[in-house]
């Protein structure tokens, strides 16, 4: 997991874009640590499918296809 590469500020932010609310410190910090879980999960994909084409960069396209696999879609309702 990766969360300690986000601060909470960002993920205020987010928050508040989203729906001009009051932000609780427990739920950017949620969001802090899903989305770093996300993002390392992206860029394990990502990097497997470089190597799988015998390359040494990483490219857009395999970020894009990494996240097609990592992605929940919303149909799947949170818990």
């Amino acid at each position: 997991m990766m969360a300690e590469e986000f601060t909470i500020a960002p993920m205020r932010r987010l928050l508040k874009k989203a729906g001009n609310l009051r932000v609780n410190e427990d739920a950017a910090n949620a969001l802090r640590i899903l989305i770093g879980e996300y993002g390392s999960r992206v860029a394990e994909y990502a990097v497997e499918n470089a190597i799988s084409d015998n390359r040494k960069t990483i490219l857009e396209r395999d970020i894009k296809k990494a996240a097609q696999k990592v992605w929940i879609p919303e149909s799947i309702k949170a818990e």
